[in-house]
């Protein structure tokens, strides 16, 4: 007697639903990811714009950080609330936001508080 194997392979459907899980589920984990770098970038913008005060100018800073002063502008760019982007960084998927999406909003805050501290200094 021969084993016969009893499950059949997965129909065309089945497939296609479980490509369509997989493609869903790297999305999501490079959506979360872009979230984190956006976070750290507001982090360092702010960091950007301290080391400038710190150094006395942008030049200074470019020398004692090593970062090229069009680094340095674009950084302080974020913390003046100016974006290389199209400056909408509102979701409108509302239904997908997440605590990183909280968390970004509260280093936007902050990145707002430092610049006004650093202005007013």
């Amino acid at each position: 007697m021969t084993a016969q194997n009893s499950e059949k392979p997965p129909s065309r459907k089945q497939r296609l639903q479980e490509k369509q899980r997989r493609q869903l589920s790297v999305v999501d984990t490079v959506d979360k990811a872009e979230g984190k770098v956006r976070k750290a970038e507001a982090e360092l913008a702010v960091a950007v714009a301290e080391a400038v005060q710190v150094f006395g100018g942008e030049e200074a800073a470019s020398e004692g950080l090593d970062m090229s002063v069009e680094e340095i502008r674009r950084f302080l760019g974020m913390v003046g609330g100016e974006s290389d982007d199209d400056g909408d960084d509102s979701d409108s998927d509302a239904d997908n936001e997440t605590d990183s999406d909280a968390d970004e909003s509260d280093s936007a805050a902050e990145a707002e508080d430092k610049k006004a501290e650093l202005v007013t200094a």
